[in-house]
């Protein structure tokens, strides 16, 4: 604001007989000037007319305007982020039961989770750095679980991420042209993340086995992380069957840092539950 000489007060009042005050605000004797009774700032300031005498008095924004103005904006940005995830989600997270592979959900048993929530916490390391993980161990030892908990969490913080299986994928690349293929095993390394879950539950044909090498390939080049879980041992992957496997498990292991699963079998034991929660109900017809 300029500062209110004689001239530039005699000019505010002559304007002032055209000014319209809404409910909360007043003319402010010191200036002239519109002020807001809530917070007494100005909700209007001095202008100098460019290239010509006289001045402007245009609206302004006083400082409960301003600060509502910035609450309704962080409102509609948050607004905006919800939908962006719950979009995300629905693209990254195919199977809809992954939806409760969350932190919230831990039974806190398996000690490897921490190793879960500090890939989360230092994501930006782990994405700059390429950093993916190999989890491997024996069916129902939490694998899935792990993952899954990693891509919820990063899918809450706005990071793309794709939970998916070789199965989907070839289904996926079964009986398309050529070109079409390699565009959607490009545009799988558009996921800042990629999480294959259950690798070698796939049949080892010919074609399957080219089809997966291209999309490990292809995301070993684009230098962006990969989480492969899968029920092979250490060992076979380290030793595999065949050139085709070795291709496929030597991308693998170069960027994933392997972490074992062992100990109880979450799945049988959470089947328990299930069956002793449904006899207790059909006992009660």
């Amino acid at each position: 604001m300029i500062e209110i000489t004689a001239e530039v007060r005699a000019a505010i009042d002559r304007a002032a007989g055209d000014m319209e005050l809404a409910g909360d605000e007043y003319i402010e004797p010191a200036d002239g000037l519109i002020h807001c009774k809530k917070c007494h700032g100005s909700r209007q300031t001095v202008v100098p007319r460019f290239g010509g005498s006289g001045y402007f008095m245009p609206r302004c924004l006083c400082p409960c305007q301003q600060k509502a103005q910035e609450e309704r904006k962080a409102m509609e940005e948050q607004r905006e982020r919800m939908e962006r995830v719950k979009r995300r989600k629905a693209q990254g997270l195919q199977d809809i039961y992954l939806y409760d592979y969350t932190f919230a959900n831990d039974n806190g048993q398996n000690p490897v989770m921490e190793k879960a929530h500090a890939y989360v916490e230092h994501w930006k390391e782990a994405y700059r750095d390429n950093a993916g993980l190999l989890l491997f161990g024996d069916v129902g030892t939490g694998k899935s679980f792990f993952a899954g908990c990693i891509a919820n969490a990063l899918l809450d913080r706005d990071v793309l991420v794709l939970m998916t299986n070789f199965p989907s994928i070839l289904n996926r690349l079964t009986g398309v042209f050529a070109e079409d293929r390699a565009a959607f095993i490009a545009s799988l390394d558009d996921y800042s993340l990629l999480v294959i879950d259950d690798l070698g539950v796939e049949r080892s044909t010919e074609y399957a086995m080219e089809q997966m090498f291209t999309v490990i390939d292809s995301r070993y080049r684009s230098k962006k992380p990969l989480i492969v879980t899968t029920n092979l041992k250490l060992e076979e992957i380290k030793n595999p069957p065949d050139i085709a496997h070795a291709r496929i498990y030597a991308r693998i292991l170069e960027r994933c840092a392997p972490i074992l699963f062992s100990g109880k079998n979450f799945r049988e034991e959470g089947a328990r539950a299930t069956k002793a929660a449904a006899k207790e109900i059909v006992s009660k017809g």
